[in-house]
């Protein structure tokens, strides 16, 4: 099978640009929430949950010394919990 033909470093090249890239689409998800004048539509349950889904894989990347997971999902939890705290301040704020 071509995949196993492939090197690791250059899937963990790929992994770290891939991971990049989709914290990119956090970051935008967090300044279109903290920008918006409008109510958020995320619920807390979600974000709340994607906090924790990040800090497994961000740690399951460090037991395994992947890169590309542990680097990616640190990012992707910090922008998660300024999402959370933009979240959390307009749904406060409407009470």
């Amino acid at each position: 099978m071509f995949l196993f033909e492939i090197s690791e470093s250059v899937f963990e090249t790929m992994g770290v640009i891939f991971g990049v890239g989709a914290c990119f689409v956090i970051a935008l998800q967090v300044h279109k929430e903290k920008t918006s004048g409008k109510p958020s539509s995320l619920s807390m349950g979600f974000v709340v949950g994607w906090i924790f889904i990040y800090l497994f894989w961000g740690l399951y990347g460090l037991r395994f010394g992947a890169v590309a997971l542990w680097l990616t999902n640190a990012i992707a939890l910090v922008l998660q919990i300024a999402m959370f705290i933009v979240v959390l301040k307009k749904k406060t704020r409407l009470r």
